[in-house]
């Protein structure tokens, strides 16, 4: 009696077991079906009106490159997390996609301030991150692929045509965090060794949505140009205050380097006409890559929607990734870091190319004039400019 039981054990623990199987096997499959990815970006706070957007871009490359058989067979599968406009909570969550939900590479961070504090947790953990937008340089990391503009491809050409252009006297006014106050560094001394002057400067908290002082003071110093490093926010008080001051394109040369066509639908399109932006892409340029990526972005969003440089970018930034995965045959980051250096792709706003040591994007500089339908007329292109995250002025 006693063998018979332990034979009906033993017979119900196999029938347990082969039950099993087949469920474990097709959760191996699936695993090996997909490939994770993670998408890291502000959604809440100041910083969505430019950050949200982005998101938008790099799931519609994903969902193009799924849709056309994936990155080695495999299907891409995003985990989306909110950093929030915190730079603490964007840290949090860069740990938790490298440690919890191991994925294979990251698209995100927005803000110097988020890319500084991720930055730490993606060297540590050997990750992989595409920071998409443009910003100060002065850094170079292994573990990160810059798809923005550094200083050399924007501030210091725009100050360079700024001073060519359209006159010596500069006020600058920025946001109180790492990005205005490096850039605005590198301006001064661009300006001062051509022999221009700075009459003002300052900065205003994050989030920031009272000017009247510094638009008072922006009067009084009567200067040339106004170089704005005002981010997120904060932009659309402060054109919107500029103009009920009756400060216009009319009366004020203005270039504005965080103003993207995806801002100007934030401000409000008769707030900025005429004045001044600059970046390495805009919706209205002409190529084939870029108008595929424009009816794309529109046919999945709404035809009302438009994109701007960081979005470009990042929706760059994943396809590169898949060329260079696709180069190395393998998602291992040092593989893929390694396949990475002088790789080239047509991209939306021309055909870029990875430097071989310092994981920047050889970029065009534009400059062009808001005008009222919210985009851009270009009236300036550079041509491509070799990256120099660390210039010496």
């Amino acid at each position: 009696m006693h063998n018979d039981k332990r034979r009906l054990i033993k017979h119900a623990l196999l029938l347990g077991a082969i039950s099993l199987l087949p469920f474990s096997l097709i959760g191996e499959a699936q695993a090996a079906e997909t490939v994770k990815v993670g998408i890291i970006h502000s959604l809440t706070g100041t910083m969505a009106i430019s950050e949200a957007s982005v998101v938008d871009a790099e799931k519609l490359a994903i969902e193009e490159i799924n849709a056309s058989g994936g990155v080695m067979g495999k299907t891409i599968e995003p985990i989306v997390e909110d950093g929030a406009s915190d730079w603490p909570t964007f840290a949090e969550k860069a740990r938790k996609l490298l440690e919890n939900d191991h994925v294979a590479v990251t698209f995100g961070a927005f803000t110097s301030a988020s890319r500084k504090a991720v930055l730490p947790v993606f060297e540590r953990n050997k990750g992989l991150l595409y920071y998409p937008t443009f910003y100060e340089g002065l850094e170079k990391s292994p573990a990160i692929i810059y798809t923005g503009a550094e200083a050399s491809q924007q501030t210091l050409a725009a100050v360079s045509w700024l001073m060519a252009n359209k006159g010596k006297s500069v006020y600058l006014v920025g946001s109180d965090y790492i990005w205005p106050r490096t850039t605005n560094k590198l301006a001064r001394a661009s300006v001062t060794k051509q022999g221009g002057s700075i009459v003002g400067e300052d900065y205003l908290p994050l989030g920031a949505i009272e000017f009247s002082s510094v638009i008072n003071k922006i009067k009084a110093a009567k200067p040339d140009i106004v170089l704005s490093t005002i981010v997120g926010g904060s932009n659309v008080a402060f054109y919107k205050q500029l103009k009920a001051a009756g400060i216009d394109s009319s009366n004020q040369t203005l270039m504005g380097l965080a103003i993207t066509e995806e801002e100007v639908t934030g401000i409000g399109a008769e707030n900025l006409v005429g004045f001044l932006t600059c970046m390495s892409y805009f919706q209205s340029l002409k190529n084939p890559v870029n108008e595929k990526f424009v009816q794309a972005f529109k046919a999945r969003y709404g035809q009302q929607r438009v994109v701007g440089d960081p979005m470009a970018a990042a929706y760059t930034a994943v396809y590169l990734w898949k060329k260079a995965v696709e180069k190395a045959g393998s998602f291992d980051v040092p593989n893929v870091i390694a396949a990475s250096s002088e790789l080239t792709l047509d991209a939306p706003e021309g055909e870029i190319k990875v430097h071989k040591d310092n994981h920047h994007l050889w970029k065009r500089a534009r400059i062009g004039t808001l005008n009222a339908q919210g985009q851009v007329d270009v009236i300036y292109e550079s041509a491509p400019i070799e990256p120099n995250p660390f210039p010496k002025l």
